[in-house]
């Protein structure tokens, strides 16, 4: 089996790849990626020698590109992780976010119509959904929740949503979608919360926090989000959309305190800063479907995988210090 992997050099995706070339030796991976800031070649370096992984810099926006590669692959299974993801970014410039949230998604779809993919499967976020109130803890998202964005960057993810589905419903295009909480975890792009606080912390700078840091995010490890979408691609029913969340929330300020407690370091260091606007307040996620469809739940609590993470940073410095550094 070929999978065409997009955004593997980035977070979520090239963790995907160690996955799923851990789990079978029988798949081919081609990873693309563009390499902009969050795409980090030597996030690859432990695959790299693998006779099954390729690695293809390429813009999935590039029409020409992308189905010239598609014609040299024949993938069976292609999936989307390739996005611009953060919202201070969404805000700052907003027309990126739409070129490749969405018309890069459109081009993958249209190669994989043409050269008749076996899956399509779009890595979408839980941002689709809006909010939740901080005073209702047993509301959660929903498969049926509406879409109610926050940001230019959720909207672009929701516009690529809705137009996946169409796909399938105007060509029969076999398409899955997932929405997942906040992932966390090695090879995190240190602007996230998480890696940045780390990253900060053992630095000795100041911890920025938004507000109060009253937001509750729902934390999902990376290798857990990982599990899911092998399963949705190999087993899922096409044409859904599959909740993953990682049963783990947490307010900012609480995680925050907790790497500093982990680390060693005064909790003085924390710094809070005017609000991002349109800050949503609390994501929750409710992965009955994916259960009760495919068997899968979080394996990792936030207490184990939060250590692991911290544990991981520390031992890899040399991979996030450049990227810090600017390098």
């Amino acid at each position: 089996m070929t999978i065409i992997v997009t955004g593997g050099a980035g977070f979520i995706g090239s963790n995907f790849i160690f996955h799923m070339l851990r789990k079978d030796p029988q798949y081919r991976i081609v990873c693309v990626d563009k390499l902009t800031y969050a795409g980090n070649l030597s996030t690859l370096e432990s695959v790299t020698g693998n006779p099954n992984f390729r690695f293809v810099k390429l813009d999935i926006c590039d029409r020409a590109g992308v189905f010239a590669l598609f014609e040299e692959e024949k993938p069976d299974v292609v999936v989307n992780f390739a996005a611009e993801s953060h919202v201070d970014r969404s805000i700052e410039n907003p027309e990126v976010f739409l070129q490749t949230n969405i018309i890069g998604t459109s081009v993958l779809m249209d190669a994989c119509r043409k050269y008749k993919a076996e899956r399509f499967h779009q890595v979408s976020t839980d941002e689709v959904y809006g909010d939740l109130p901080l005073d209702c803890p047993d509301l959660f998202f929903t498969e049926e929740t509406p879409l109610h964005t926050s940001s230019p960057y959720s909207s672009s993810k929701a516009a690529a949503d809705l137009l996946a589905l169409s796909y399938y419903r105007t060509f029969g295009l076999p398409v899955t979608i997932s929405r997942c909480s906040n992932n966390y975890g090695p090879y995190h792009f240190p602007e996230k919360l998480i890696p940045l606080m780390i990253a900060n912390a053992l630095s000795d700078k100041p911890l920025p926090v938004y507000g109060k840091g009253e937001n509750v995010r729902d934390w999902l490890y990376v290798e857990d989000h990982c599990k899911a979408i092998d399963l949705i691609i190999h087993k899922g029913r096409v044409g859904e959309v599959y909740n993953v969340g990682g049963h783990n929330e947490m307010k900012n300020i609480d995680i925050v305190k907790l790497i500093c407690k982990e680390l060693g370091k005064p909790e003085g260091l924390i710094s809070f800063v005017a609000d991002r606007k349109g800050h949503d307040m609390r994501y929750a996620i409710d992965p009955t479907k994916i259960h009760n469809e495919l068997g899968w739940l979080p394996e990792t609590k936030f207490a184990d995988g939060i250590k692991k993470t911290i544990k991981w940073y520390l031992e890899n410095e040399a991979w996030w210090k450049p990227i810090v550094s600017g390098n």
